[in-house]
């Protein structure tokens, strides 16, 4: 476990280091640059290439880089060319206010989402399979930015017991962000909920159907172990990297469901930067976002490990 653990952490630096790279180059490939998004259109050459040297803009890519990789690697993420603010504390208040919105939607929808994927598949072809898989489906098909619509228009317009859009800027204490993270969090837990819930339904049919199951049964097994001990952590397996996938997506930064709602987090501060094309801001949120899927899909990993004993002999295929 300790070679897998190790191979994945050099893949995992691999990867971000790909990530920083690719995006780096993605964004110098975009048209115009920070001086010109600060100056605006009626700026004279003169004074773009004034701002433009001052910035350090007309150093090469190559050079850049390089500076930009040898200061992240001593955690140091530089300054954003818009306000002159340390990178690292932006992005650390923006990830606390994203934090506030997917901690309570990974502990709510994936405990309920396991629960209902385990009645649907229990009950299959019964009434609350049907029910749970038709709400699974809706939650599946409809646009996060629709659902957050309709639950600003019934819960904040027509019955007002929920604040609609934050109104204090990124600086806004928890306490003050809390009432706000209501709506947010129904809406990503319904769009994080749907494709769970069919992943371990998919799962629960598959392992009740299983041999070990059957000899389970007829060997006197109470119902409820079986279901508990045998076929849950059998069929929590294949749903594993899609938690992991939605947690990453989560901490990420959920830019449309913050867009609609004007919550300051990273999917807000990602939008800015690459609308002011300021790249040390980018880089971090990309290093950021890079090191939380490569860490969520380790840990999916190693619990399946834990769960299948299969895994850790390498006797899983």
């Amino acid at each position: 476990m300790l070679r897998l653990i190790l191979v994945r952490l050099g893949t995992a630096v691999i990867t971000v280091w790909l990530a920083s790279l690719l995006v780096f180059i993605a964004v110098q490939a975009l048209p115009g640059d920070v001086a010109q998004q600060i100056l605006g259109q009626d700026a004279t050459p003169e004074a773009l290439a004034a701002m433009r040297e001052s910035m350090g803009l007309n150093q090469p890519i190559a050079e850049r880089y390089v500076d930009w990789l040898g200061g992240m690697l001593t955690g140091n993420f530089g300054e954003s060319l818009v306000s002159g603010e340390p990178v690292a504390g932006t992005l650390l208040v923006h990830a606390r206010n994203t934090l506030l919105l997917a901690l309570p939607t990974i502990i709510i929808g994936i405990t309920l989402s396991v629960v209902l994927g385990l009645l649907a598949g229990l009950y299959r072809d019964r009434a609350a399979d049907r029910t749970i898989s038709g709400l699974a489906l809706i939650g599946m098909s409809v646009p996060e930015f629709v659902t957050a619509t309709v639950l600003v228009l019934v819960f904040a317009i027509a019955i007002p017991i929920f604040p609609a859009v934050v109104i204090d800027g990124a600086q806004a204490t928890v306490g003050e962000l809390l009432p706000f993270t209501i709506l947010p969090v129904i809406v990503l837990t319904i769009s994080m909920a749907a494709y769970i819930i069919r992943m371990t339904r998919a799962g629960v049919i598959d392992a009740m159907a299983s041999e070990f199951v059957t000899t389970a049964h007829l060997k006197g097994v109470r119902p409820r172990q079986v279901v508990l001990r045998h076929a849950l952590p059998s069929a929590i397996l294949p749903t594993l990297n899609v938690i992991a996938i939605n947690i990453a997506w989560l901490i990420g930064g959920v830019v449309v469901v913050e867009a609609v709602f004007n919550y300051p987090g990273m999917g807000t501060l990602m939008i800015e930067s690459v609308h002011n094309r300021d790249l040390p801001v980018i880089q971090a949120i990309a290093v950021l976002s890079a090191s939380v899927y490569a860490l969520t899909n380790l840990g999916a990993d190693l619990v399946a490990m834990l769960l299948d004993p299969r895994q850790r002999s390498g006797r899983a295929h």
